[in-house]
């Protein structure tokens, strides 16, 4: 059986994304596309579709390796998936998880960490967590290592946060996550994924610290950009449908025997409608 590799658009293709152009990009406005991929099939097609950033996300333990949580996911497992991705794409930025267990111990551990994932192909990690860790932040990133932060809904510490449930809601709360967000951009975390937060409180943070690119999920529209599982954006969810997440299959409000997209349409109409600002909608994805 043979298998055929993801063919070229018909348009020249853009040029590899820096980190120097996606703040250009955010500085003029433009929303960043970010989805997650875990092979080098989909990363070809996210390449295909323009988007931004590809994650190598440890969700692949819940999408990929079909655990109930991220907390089984090993460095090994994040370095194969990153190079799997890595020698595939060609345009996007690829950002990694730093997965549960391979940073907390120390800012030299993190280093270790990190770089096996950037020997792997990374061109920036992600780490969970916010004051608490903010000094391994700035060891990586004065060692030349770009970091994105996590925020909010951090699913490594879902048993310490008492389950899957929206940060930040009480006053309390929230001025515990923009005083995270102060120690991260202080630490030079460049960009900065906030999950079930409010819209507002998102919104806030951004504006806050313009020199730390914000990704959102469920977190509303007032981001810099946004991210989704690739599964969910494939309405490929088992269970039921977290209301942060639209299947980008079908189209808004069709018939259930109506005709679904493609793969390849599906990603392409994730992009152009982040970037319109069509996603997330506040009346319906946020909170």
């Amino acid at each position: 059986m043979s298998v055929h590799p993801v063919e070229p658009s018909a348009a020249a293709p853009r040029p590899a994304l820096n980190l120097p152009r996606l703040r250009d990009m955010a500085a003029r406005g433009e929303k960043l596309a970010m989805v997650t991929c875990y092979d080098a099939t989909f990363a070809q097609l996210l390449d295909a579709a323009e988007v931004d950033i590809q994650l190598v996300g440890d969700s692949l333990g819940n999408v990929v390796q079909g655990q109930s949580s991220t907390l089984p996911v090993t460095l090994e497992h994040m370095a194969y998936h990153t190079a799997c991705v890595a020698r595939a794409k060609r345009q996007a930025w690829l950002v990694t998880d730093m997965p549960f267990g391979s940073y907390e111990a120390s800012p030299q551990q993190a280093f270790e960490s990190a770089a096996a994932l950037m020997r792997a192909g990374a061109q920036m990690v992600k780490i969970e967590g916010g004051g608490d860790i903010a000094h391994t932040v700035r060891f990586l990133v004065d060692r030349g290592i770009p970091v994105c932060g996590h925020l909010g809904l951090t699913p490594q510490r879902v048993h310490a946060l008492g389950g899957f449930r929206i940060q930040g809601r009480d006053e309390a709360a929230a001025a515990q996550l923009k005083a995270d967000a102060a120690a991260l951009a202080q630490a030079g975390a460049a960009m900065l994924v906030l999950e079930l937060v409010p819209s507002a409180l998102a919104r806030e943070i951004t504006q806050a610290h313009p020199e730390m690119m914000t990704i959102g999920i469920g977190a509303g529209a007032g981001t810099t950009g946004q991210v989704l599982v690739l599964h969910d954006l494939l309405g490929l969810t088992s269970g039921k449908r977290p209301r942060f997440v639209r299947d980008f299959t079908r189209e808004p409000g069709s018939a259930a025997d109506a005709p679904g997209l493609s793969v390849a349409q599906a990603l392409r109409r994730y992009v152009v409608d982040v970037k319109a600002g069509r996603f997330p909608d506040e009346a319906v994805h946020g909170y």
